[in-house]
């Protein structure tokens, strides 16, 4: 097992940004390589160190390695894998790399451009069986008069003569540990590494100008609301040749007025009368994939459900589609004509059903008595209260 950082260093769990970085000098000068010669493990525990030191310097590594240990530095918890390069510590501390003559000083080059986003609407079909849209950013693109190179014509860009291309100037100075280099972009050609003693005079050197350019974006089916695709290269060039940034497409999803998304399935009403579901009945629904006819069978009940396999969205791993779920809605008619009700009437006593009208003939005889007698009482009332 990996030796745990903090007892590397000598330092609690909680340590402090300086008190870290004061443990990891004591502890650097202590196993650096040229205080320890002829000592083969000097350069392992040395390394150990820095690397200790590379990880808990950071905040979201430490963070990671806290809460998961060397398994989330290596992206093994869903945490992205903690990059570092130790030669940028032993540089930065002691002016060198003693294992070995580290990275090569390569040109900076043109830098990269700029990423874009945009937002595209789409219609609840469009997401669930894709589409191709059309849409016009503005961004900046490649300067067709110097080609990027960002010189005028007959001209080409020259190496820097400050920074002879590297993009950067070093400083160095003695500290109590030795030499400490910093660095830092190169002020008279900004990083890049070439200067252009006559600049392109349509874009005035940047080698790129503003643009309205039109895309076709190829929206993969199945997508929903929230989902974004990346168009590698679709950003803004760099400046003077430099790699283009990428175009970020944010999709939208307008809501359907039949269809709700649950996953990879649809779920949609179906309205059928009480008839047609008392006796069962065929119904024609409209599907996305166009219309399909329903059996209805006799005494459905409401919100039964009728599945309609491979109907619903298409699975991102592109392995069929979800299913379709209508769901049965019994429309209770809320008038009916007067021999549509003597009708269901009948249907009802010959079910023994009560309902306003058709009563119990017993119990509807001594209502009728009851009331009979009830409105002679009132007026016998009546003709008390007049004399």
């Amino acid at each position: 097992m990996p030796a745990d950082y903090y007892e590397l260093l000598g330092v609690s769990s909680d340590v402090s940004e300086n008190d870290l970085k004061r443990a990891y000098r004591g502890k650097a000068r202590e196993h650096h390589p040229d205080a320890n010669p002829g000592d083969d493990g000097a350069e392992a525990r040395f390394k150990e160190i820095s690397e200790a030191y590379a990880v808990l310097s950071d905040p979201e590594a430490r963070a990671r390695y806290d809460r998961f240990g060397h398994e989330g530095l290596r992206g093994g918890m869903g945490g992205p894998a903690f990059d570092f390069d130790l030669s940028d510590i032993f540089q930065s501390f002691f002016g060198g790399n003693p294992f070995g003559s580290g990275r090569s000083r390569r040109p900076a080059g043109p830098p990269r451009g700029d990423d874009h986003e945009t937002v595209v609407d789409l219609d609840f079909a469009e997401a669930v069986f894709g589409a191709d849209r059309s849409i016009e950013v503005r961004t900046l693109v490649r300067c067709d008069d110097c080609d990027g190179s960002g010189a005028a014509e007959g001209t080409s860009p020259t190496v820097c003569s400050v920074c002879e291309g590297i993009g950067q100037v070093r400083q160095v100075r003695q500290s109590f540990l030795g030499q400490m280099v910093t660095t830092a972009p190169c002020a008279r050609c900004r990083g890049i590494g070439e200067e252009i003693a006559e600049p392109c005079r349509s874009c005035r050197g940047e080698g790129r100008r503003a643009e309205h350019v039109s895309l076709v974006v190829r929206v993969p089916s199945g997508v929903d609301s929230g989902a974004t695709l990346r168009l590698s290269g679709r950003g803004s060039v760099g400046p003077r040749g430099g790699p283009a940034g990428d175009l970020y497409v944010h999709l939208r999803v307008a809501e359907s007025d039949v269809f709700v998304r649950q996953g990879d399935s649809l779920v949609a009403e179906l309205p059928v009368t009480m008839l047609q579901a008392a006796l069962g009945a065929t119904v024609s629904f409209e599907t996305l994939d166009g219309p399909q006819e329903l059996a209805v069978a006799a005494g459905t009940q409401p919100n039964d459900t009728l599945r309609l396999s491979g109907l619903g969205v298409p699975r991102a791993n592109g392995r069929g589609r979800g299913d379709l779920h209508v769901v049965v809605r019994v429309d209770i008619p809320k008038k009916l004509s007067k021999s549509e009700a003597a009708k269901l009437r009948e249907v009802a006593a010959e079910r023994s059903e009560l309902v306003d009208g058709n009563a119990d003939p017993v119990l509807a005889q001594a209502t009728e008595t009851q009331h009979d007698g009830d409105n002679r009482s009132i007026g016998r009332r009546k003709r008390r209260h007049k004399l």
